[in-house]
């Protein structure tokens, strides 16, 4: 009689999350997604940004994207269109600099940033008392604010238009509040040409309202009232951090609705942003119709027959170290 044999099943890890929507469900807009990956090799402080960079765009990123030294754009490009990628954001690093390129799929337009400076997620919150990330800070895309852009020139207007599809648009009317936690700010200083790029958490905090009240509240802990004469104490004693810290009338908003425990509707609550980074400062080199290809929109060092001039005047070859 033939012996059987027991084979081993293998054990696939089902995914725990849903599949992602490429609709909004209440706006109809395509959702944007991206794909954040390195062309040549990298410096461990830039495989570490790029990291950063993927949670900062979540949810609609592939925070744990495969690569290999192998792959090509083409194969990034391939993968891209069944999973609904609308964007690549690009790092890259020459002798002289790290880059960063911004491209839309799969026709371009691509914008390349050269990377002055930059500070990782864990430098930031190193640098603080307090650093805040809660577990469910990256459910939701972030909003993304842009500051200094509105000088009518092209490339400013391009590089605001990209900035504002790579990240879902949101219906004022429909939003719900509990949804925005993270903003993504860009400042564009005309006097440097330089971009500044933050990344902020945003919580309220009802107005006049104490911290030790406010967690006693959020925490629902009994606490320790051994050293207090009365009960009252608790709530009035200053010290602990009575903290109505920002109750600056600017700084204030009034809630529609309840939004956790603590900020009632029909109240003022104070908006706080904390860094959660990355931070980078970023100088917008040039402007290519394709993807990583096609022709110059704008380029910092001039249009191409000027680059041309200049090269045969100084019998120098043109920089194109940042590309391909």
């Amino acid at each position: 009689m033939a012996r059987i044999r027991n084979k081993k099943k293998m054990f696939v890890k089902p995914i725990a999350n849903k599949k992602q929507a490429n609709v909004d469900h209440i706006t109809g807009d395509k959702i944007p997604k991206s794909f954040v990956f390195a062309r040549g090799k990298l410096p461990g402080s830039l495989r570490q940004l790029q990291m950063d960079l993927r949670k900062l765009m979540l949810p609609y990123t592939a925070l744990k994207l495969k690569e290999k030294k192998r792959n090509s754009l083409k194969d990034f490009l391939n993968v891209a269109g069944p999973m609904g990628v609308s964007h690549f954001l690009i790092l890259s690093k020459t002798e002289t600099a790290p880059y960063l390129r911004v491209a839309r799929t799969p026709q371009g337009p691509t914008l390349t940033f050269k990377i002055h400076e930059y500070s990782l997620a864990a430098d930031v919150a190193q640098s603080q008392l307090r650093p805040r990330c809660p577990q469910d800070l990256f459910k939701n895309p972030p909003l993304i604010v842009l500051s200094g852009f509105g000088s009518g020139e092209q490339h400013l207007k391009l590089t605001t238009v990209m900035f504002q599809n790579i990240f879902p648009a949101i219906d004022v009317n429909t939003v719900k509040l509990s949804s925005c936690q993270r903003i993504v700010l860009l400042n564009y200083n005309k006097d440097t040409q330089l971009i500044d790029f933050r990344h902020y958490s945003i919580r309220l905090q009802p107005v006049g309202v104490s911290r030790r009240l406010r967690k006693f509240v959020q925490n629902r802990e009994v606490p320790d009232l051994r050293s207090l004469q009365d009960v009252s104490d608790f709530v009035t004693k200053v010290g602990y951090g009575s903290e109505s810290e920002g109750d600056d009338e600017a700084a204030t908003v009034t809630l529609a609705n309840d939004l956790g425990r603590v900020n009632k509707a029909s109240t003022k609550s104070a908006v706080k942003l904390q860094e959660i980074g990355p931070r980078m400062t970023l100088q917008l080199i040039k402007i290519e119709e394709g993807l990583c290809s096609g022709g110059i929109i704008f380029s910092e060092y001039g249009t191409a027959s000027e680059q041309r001039q200049e090269n045969n005047q100084n019998n120098e070859e043109d920089d194109e170290g940042f590309s391909d």
